[in-house]
């Protein structure tokens, strides 16, 4: 079974059984929905575990959530620093020219002249556009995700074609 990560508990909040979520998903809203089935890794043994989320909520840059069964800090607590997973055929239909974040990292990153820049290693949601993440030779690249710049992802052959406008890459490298 294909398995995607989403997430990691990384701390435990108030009393109750809710826990704090660093989100590496691109649809927080969809994957950790009331009624949404999420998958607790056991490292040791390679085991997933199904959890059902109870209550979803945001804030800042952390999700909290919790799950059905799960009530109080005692019961949540041995899940801190587990990972968060979905399988992958609970994932929805994109429409055309939305991408998941497993399909872009990873890709190779040219650019509209042809020359190779490197790989995308992560993808950053700071605010209104994501910025991916170019792993090169030298300094990382952030490279907006907008028009001006992404012109064209071909995620079968994980190949991203870009523009680099003036700013992007520093010249003195």
């Amino acid at each position: 079974m294909d398995w995607l990560y989403v997430g990691k508990i990384v701390n435990t909040h108030g009393l109750r059984g809710e826990v704090k979520v660093i989100s590496a998903t691109d649809f927080s809203e969809e994957r950790f929905a009331r009624g949404a089935t999420l998958y607790v890794r056991n490292e040791k043994t390679d085991s997933y575990r199904p959890f059902t989320v109870k209550s979803y909520r945001r804030n800042k840059q952390f999700d909290y959530l919790t799950f059905e069964n799960y009530d109080s800090i005692n019961e949540i607590e041995p899940f801190k620093g587990c990972s968060l997973y979905v399988r992958k055929d609970q994932l929805s239909e994109l429409s055309n020219g939305d991408f998941y974040y497993y399909q872009i990292i990873g890709a190779e990153v040219v650019t509209d002249t042809g020359v190779s820049l490197g790989t995308i290693k992560e993808i950053l949601s700071p605010g209104a556009n994501d910025v991916w993440v170019v792993k090169t030779k030298g300094k990382d690249i952030l490279l907006p995700c907008i028009t001006d710049v992404i012109k064209s992802v071909d995620t079968d052959q994980k190949r991203i074609t870009v523009h680099l406008i003036p700013g992007l890459v520093d010249d003195a490298d």
